[in-house]
């Protein structure tokens, strides 16, 4: 597909440490008991939030634990967008208890409300710490992830991502110690999923695999990582919102997350990331609406790029919606045209101004965006004037793509 005379960019190095085990299967949530076990767990803290335990998930990991022979103790507290608050609660409890072991249970939420205890139960301080790359001087308690979503890839990751209560600036706290030691992959825990969950973490485990595929960072085993997600989650995630009981098709969304979950890990994120933030930010707007709408733009900002074009154009031909040999080109514009169609298909505000953002907040918006770590990983460099165009471009916006 790829013409034998094309001078292939120079790719990144690997250094590949598979740190999390994945267990993978209709009812595998029903083994954490056994695997805890395994990694030595006595007094085991299950972190999680009221829905889950409403959904009756928490009480069946309960159970197994308990059948375990485990002492278990249930923080069910965790928030979306987790806060410095909410990790500090959390650590209260886990000291109080003298836990040896931490099931994250849910959404990314949860799981990155388990990590940042993780981080200061084990090594004191606060969370802003933590904030940069391995800052933990100390080892870290075993940790079970157990996703209820499929989107965020958290169970893959060694970052906490923890916002300031305070000034609600998110940190990104990532330590090899802190990434699970076993995720646990049961799509029959992702179907009690609301359809609006469902879309909104759907889009985005399909932004992780699009933006990892293109990263300064990218490596042959990230794109693997990229490709298989961007695909398993392209042709399944329309079906899981027709069919919310398909469980052949949640498997495949939730192994799809994973992945990009793993592509981050090695690859790390850009500039459609480091835009929705602030979006979350400023006016709650859900982190995959919020990044779904501002992929779009992005994309046709990277593309610019030539060693980005084709990586977009590579990703497009897993699913088949284009190939390379057919022109990079026409390989993006199918790319494009799909997601745009997903965007429809999961029912979002297609324009920022649907979404109540004011005109003259978009300076400051881009300040921000400016600001967020994962910028330095976008294929071409993003300056706060690049940001205004694109929050600019994602203002008013019709269900195709175009403009107003």
């Amino acid at each position: 597909m790829i013409s034998a005379g094309h001078a292939f960019a120079p790719v990144g190095m690997v250094d590949f440490i598979p740190r999390t085990r994945l267990v993978f299967g209709a009812n595998a949530v029903e083994r954490v008991g056994e695997l805890a076990a395994e990694l030595g767990g006595r007094r085991v803290l299950l972190v999680t939030d009221p829905g889950i335990v409403k959904a009756g998930h928490a009480q069946r990991v309960l159970e197994s634990l308990a059948k375990a022979g485990l002492h278990v103790s249930l923080f069910d507290r965790a928030k979306e967008n987790p806060t410095t608050k909410c990790v500090d609660d959390c650590v209260a409890m886990a000291a109080a208890e003298h836990v040896d072991l931490l099931v994250g249970l849910g959404g990314g939420s949860s799981m990155d409300t388990a990590k940042g205890c993780n981080f200061i139960h084990t090594n004191g301080g606060r969370m802003q710490d933590y904030w940069g790359v391995g800052k933990a001087k100390k080892p870290m308690l075993p940790l079970i992830a157990i996703p209820t979503t499929a989107g965020t890839g958290s169970e893959c990751q060694s970052a906490a991502l923890i916002a300031d209560e305070q000034t609600h600036q998110k940190m990104a706290c990532l330590d090899s110690k802190a990434a699970a030691r076993i995720a646990i992959l049961d799509p029959m825990l992702t179907v009690s999923q609301p359809h609006r969950v469902t879309a909104f973490t759907g889009i985005d485990a399909i932004a992780h695999a699009v933006e990892t595929a293109v990263t300064t960072k990218r490596n042959p085993l990230s794109q693997m990582f990229s490709r298989e997600a961007f695909r398993l989650c392209v042709t399944s995630l329309p079906q899981v919102l027709k069919h919310p009981k398909d469980l052949e098709a949640r498997g495949r969304m939730l192994l799809g997350a994973a992945y990009a979950g793993i592509a981050i890990e090695n690859s790390m994120l850009g500039a459609a990331h480091s835009a929705a933030n602030p979006l979350t930010a400023h006016y709650n707007i859900v982190h995959g609406q919020a990044v779904g709408m501002m992929l779009p733009m992005v994309i046709r900002f990277n593309s610019a790029d030539p060693d980005a074009l084709r990586c977009y154009a590579e990703l497009a031909s897993g699913p088949e919606l284009a190939t390379v040999k057919g022109g990079l080109t026409s390989a993006l514009e199918a790319l494009l045209a799909r997601l745009e169609s997903l965007l429809n298909i999961a029912g979002f505000p297609r324009s920022l101004s649907e979404c109540g953002v004011e005109p003259p907040k978009i300076q400051q918006l881009a300040e921000e965006a400016a600001k967020q770590w994962t910028v330095n990983f976008n294929p071409r460099r993003v300056e706060v004037a690049d940001f205004v165009g694109l929050y600019e471009s994602a203002f008013n916006r019709r269900s195709d793509g175009d403009l107003v």
